[in-house]
């Protein structure tokens, strides 16, 4: 069975930094050693040396109990508690003839409260059951024999076993990628579920694998994998694969992780490493704890101060019984002769007083028992029960996106989420909705875009003063009677001095041609054209990238087409009015980063130019200019600040021409620096960018919105009204933190 058409893209040549070959150098060399015997059989799971070995199913539970354990750990967590210990031990006295009650009626509540709390827990525990079962039993293909691939449940995959995995699913185990709808085997990943991480991820195959991009070419395939122990670090992975007589390294670049979900790519094959337990998501995770929450650890403090009062007084009467038992006989006289004392064995023998002080002590701890308030127990575990109900039927915290309710995995913490004192949040993706859309632009000194963000409202509604489309307070513009402007997802610009090809029009259209095209070039966007309505789209790993892309298309500088070499563009000329394509040679693309703050893509237009085309952060990006290209530099950081201020995110975007020698010199610098092998290759490779990412020209500043999601103003406020303090973790400049903090 065939896997259709592929997508004719070689990465490697795109993604510069992190699709390099890896060598067995450093800690490859402890494969075979302790912490890295493990061995797997590829599309070997059922042969005797991987049976053998005895590796784990892929069954995974997050149940606090089991059948077996049920009863004697949920047992152990209820005498955890101090109270139901001291009714257990009255309850066992209840039996003797110290008891002033009968055995029945101390036993009788005690089995209603801990009955009552285990019925719960139980119920709790099987709900957890249930969503084990949903996740275990979700469906994958898996490579049977003969090159044909059959679904079959997750908790039925072995180490070792060939998977398919489809678009938007998870990932059932962990995988080494063997190939993908790519030719290079490259594939974007969401590790959301593991790092809350919501850019996508790139991973690629060993070069030797890639080919294997049918169904029908697993049939004779065999692999020997060597690697590291099952282990939590999710970030790290050294092993080995033994393929075709060759040996090649494999790094966490080949690692797909379970709960991570595949995205932006058709389907990849993968190889069974890890499964259940031995994942390396499960290896993180902990066992299900027995949460006490601060009521009732309160509570036990309030129970031990009852106990305290308890003895003393069940202490003080036994020793003044004591001491009047001493005392009933006198010249064989009993003073208390309706005790009958003579008649006594023990409770009230005067030539035993100290024996019976004891017994009186423990008949009047039994009697003063109801000093501690079992039935609160109850009351308790009633109104958490209750209120988890409540929790899960709230149709204010229903997700109808997704169709999910709030889920209350256990009620023994319900009381906590009254005493919050400090919320640590991220912004984005938490707080805001992670779609971008770009708004608003800086170009040769002047500002395009009329729009309004959320900020600028809040910001208006509190001062009291207009928008800066004359609206007052902060309300809606008035729509255009002409009609709206059709909405497209990640782009929300108007101008009417830019759009419709105006921009030719402009002072600086010359300026705002070169902004354009670099917005268009300066990406590793994937386009995907619409064989039906020849509509162009595009996959790319953030949506930042995404939304400058479709701003460049809307404004008249379409990319179309990516190969391995080349960029090609619909662009609008400035000259004839119309549509031309343009074709450019990609020679370089230095990525982005967290340390580096910028991305630049090198590239030959078909004058025989090379251009350099860089984005970045200001932080970087103004002390990269070249002396004689500052020259919209002041308004360019205004225009910044104003964006900033309006709670939008900037990037400044630059260019420079290069001569022949200069990139012949840097190629080769940067060739050998990615090749290295030696520990500080990313230090070589940023040295050797650092001196070609100079000596800019400043073009201008792009400017888009994340919003905020639907009642996130709200929540916060309403989260300060209770004196909720909270702390929001953001990469965005000063200004733009502060601004949204008040939105």
């Amino acid at each position: 069975m065939g896997s259709g058409n592929r997508k004719r893209l070689n990465f490697s040549k795109i993604y510069t930094f992190r699709c390099g070959k890896a060598s067995f150098e450093g800690d490859h060399s402890q494969i075979g050693g302790p912490g890295f015997s493990r061995v797997v059989f590829c599309n070997e799971p059922g042969s005797f040396e991987a049976e053998i070995r005895n590796y784990g199913d892929n069954y995974v539970s997050s149940t606090k109990y089991t059948i077996a354990t049920f009863l004697p750990k949920s047992l152990f967590e209820q005498f955890r508690r101090v109270a139901n210990f001291f009714f257990l031990v009255t309850g066992i006295l209840a039996f003797t003839p110290l008891s002033p009650y009968s055995a029945s009626s101390a036993i009788v509540p005690l089995i209603f409260v801990i009955g009552a709390t285990m019925v719960k827990e139980g119920i709790e525990d099987w709900r957890r059951q249930q969503q084990d079962t949903e996740m275990n039993n979700r469906k994958v293909e898996v490579h049977c024999s003969e090159g044909v691939f059959e679904q079959t449940e997750w908790k039925n995959l072995r180490v070792g076993d060939i998977v398919k995995v489809e678009k938007d699913d998870f990932f059932p185990a962990d995988l080494i990628l063997l190939s993908s709808s790519y030719d290079d085997a490259i594939c974007y990943v969401e590790t959301m579920n593991l790092d809350g991480e919501t850019n996508l991820k790139l991973k690629q195959a060993l070069e030797v694998t890639s080919l294997l991009n049918e169904d029908s070419n697993f049939k004779d395939f065999k692999a020997l994998v060597k690697c590291e122990d099952p282990n939590a670090n999710l970030y790290s992975f050294i092993g080995s694969m033994d393929f075709e007589e060759e040996q090649h390294p494999l790094t966490p670049q080949q690692l797909l992780l379970r709960d991570s979900k595949l995205r932006n790519t058709d389907f990849i094959y993968g190889a069974v490493i890890f499964t259940g337990h031995d994942t390396k998501v499960i290896q993180n995770s902990t066992d299900p704890p027995s949460k006490r929450s601060k009521i009732e650890r309160k509570m036990d403090k309030i129970i031990y101060f009852l106990f305290c009062l308890l003895f003393t007084l069940a202490f003080i009467g036994s020793v003044i019984f004591g001491i009047t038992t001493r005392d009933d006989l006198e010249d064989g006289i009993m003073k208390r002769w309706y005790l009958r004392p003579d008649e006594s064995t023990i409770f009230y023998d005067p030539k035993r007083a100290p024996a019976a002080a004891i017994y009186h002590f423990l008949t009047a701890v039994m009697l003063y028992s109801y000093f501690i308030p079992i039935s609160l127990y109850v009351s308790i575990e009633i109104v958490k029960v209750l209120q988890s109900m409540f929790i899960n039927r709230d149709i204010s915290m229903y997700y109808e996106e997704t169709d999910k309710p709030a889920h209350a995995r256990t009620s023994n913490l319900n009381e906590e989420l009254g005493q919050v004192d400090t919320i640590l949040s991220d912004k984005t993706g938490t707080l805001t909705c992670n779609s971008m859309e770009f708004i608003k632009f800086s170009v040769g000194g002047t500002a395009y875009g009329h729009g309004v963000t959320e900020v600028e409202k809040t910001m208006a509604r509190r001062k009291g003063s207009p928008l800066p489309n004359g609206t007052e307070n902060g309300e809606e513009p008035p729509k255009d009677s002409a009609g709206t402007k059709s909405l497209i997802k990640g782009f929300n610009f108007e101008d009417e001095r830019i759009m419709n090809g105006n921009w030719v029009n402009q002072p600086h259209a010359d300026v705002i041609h070169k902004f354009l095209r670099l917005l268009a070039i300066c990406h590793t966007a994937i386009p995907e054209v619409d064989e039906d309505t020849g509509k162009v789209s595009y996959e790319a790993e953030s949506p930042d990238e995404a939304a400058f892309v479709i701003a460049a298309r809307e404004l008249g500088f379409e990319f179309h087409k990516r190969s391995q070499t080349s960029v090609s563009l619909h662009e609008l000329d400035p000259i004839s009015g119309e549509k031309v394509e343009r074709l450019y040679k990609l020679l370089n693309v230095l990525e982005f980063n967290s340390t580096r703050k910028r991305m630049s893509v090198i590239v030959r237009n078909e004058e025989g130019k090379l251009l350099l085309l860089c984005k970045g952060a200001d932080s970087v990006m103004f002390e990269r200019l070249a002396k004689n290209g500052r020259e919209f530099e002041e308004e360019t950081k205004a225009h910044v600040n104003d964006y900033a201020d309006a709670g939008l995110r900037t990037l400044i975007l630059a260019y420079r021409e290069l001569d022949e020698e200069e990139y012949k010199k840097f190629n080769e610098k940067f060739t050998e620096a990615k090749n290295s092998v030696s520990a500080d290759r990313d230090a070589l490779i940023d040295e050797v960018t650092d001196d070609i990412e100079k000596d800019l020209t400043l073009l201008g500043a792009t400017a888009v919105e994340d919003k905020l999601q639907n009642g996130v103003p709200e929540c916060i406020d309403k989260l300060a009204q209770a004196g909720i303090k909270i702390w929001v973790l953001t990469g965005d400049k000063m200004e733009t933190a502060i601004n949204i903090g008040y939105d």
